[in-house]
């Protein structure tokens, strides 16, 4: 199977869980599984110059993840996350704002970049001040040939950072508009629905975000029970997988990198979305959000 170049756009950071942290941010988490699963994972975001910066850059060329376009901050330090697992190994998140993922600039290299990846994973997260939403939308827009995944992650908070930031609603359905594909978990579907004023009810909201949108498909993960895959045409449900979950940190992403994978190959959606089931699961039942695994 022929590589593609499979870039994660936004945040990168240290979670700190207890006493140990783990490399994490969701375009960060995306990425890195996009090159376990046999294909060039490449990691766009800002960290600080600073000790927990050159360990995040450490820990990427360890990974065997290109480094190059992870600027680097003089000025603001690199990202954080407190993480509080519940006893179901559900994270609560405490975020730490102005840092320097909040400072992406947008530059030649990457416009290149832009212009030959296949796919992009973007959220919400990283727009939250001016400076990364200006350089997420550029980079989006230059990239005309690649599939435009929106992992929403409403969980996180949307901290004010300057008096020019753009409202959370604003953020979110830009972010949507600017989609191929729009993955969110059922609580995030039920908040959106009720940010945009619609009717509770599943299906026919998933299919109203399809036509406001102009989105090819929404996917819809619902933990241990699996996905949804909506489609024009199609709605797939799949079955989750039972495991032993130590913690859920950096599952999401995983399916989403899984879910790519397998969208680039033109696979059948029963297969796309069995295959990310499995993917979520496996990190489900590891420590952190970027284990080792056997390239898929």
């Amino acid at each position: 199977m022929r590589r593609r170049t499979v870039v994660g756009l936004g945040e990168i950071l240290w979670d700190i869980i207890g006493r140990q942290k783990h490399l994490g941010g969701a375009p960060a988490n995306f990425a890195y599984h996009a090159a376990a699963l046999g294909d060039r994972g490449v990691v766009v975001s800002r960290v600080g110059n600073d000790r927990r910066g050159r360990e995040i850059l450490d820990t990427l060329r360890a990974l065997g993840t290109p480094t190059e376009y992870v600027q680097v901050d003089r000025r603001l330090p690199t990202g954080t996350v407190r993480v509080k697992l519940d006893r179901e190994g559900q994270p609560a998140f405490t975020i730490t704002p102005k840092v320097a993922w909040d400072n992406i600039r947008t530059t030649d290299a990457l416009m290149r970049l832009a212009r030959r990846a296949d796919a992009v994973c973007y959220g919400s997260l990283a727009q939250r001040c001016a400076g990364s939403r200006n350089a997420i939308r550029r980079f989006l827009a230059a990239a005309k040939s690649a599939v435009h995944v929106c992992d929403i992650n409403l969980r996180a908070e949307f901290a004010s950072v300057g008096p020019d930031d753009a409202g959370p609603l604003d953020i979110i359905a830009g972010s949507i508009a600017a989609a191929d594909v729009l993955k969110l978990n059922n609580d995030e579907l039920w908040m959106l629905c009720e940010a945009f004023g619609r009717v509770r009810d599943d299906d026919p909201f998933t299919c109203w975000l399809l036509r406001e949108f102009k989105l090819r498909m929404v996917c819809v993960t619902m933990g241990a029970r699996g996905c949804v895959l909506r489609t024009a045409r199609r709605r797939v449900v799949s079955p989750g997988l039972k495991v032993n979950v130590v913690d859920t940190v950096g599952s999401g992403d995983a399916f989403t990198a899984a879910l790519v994978n397998r969208l680039l190959r033109k696979r059948p959606l029963n297969e796309v979305a069995d295959f990310a089931n499995r993917i979520g699961a496996f990190v489900a039942s590891t420590p952190g959000a970027t284990p080792r695994m056997e390239n898929g």
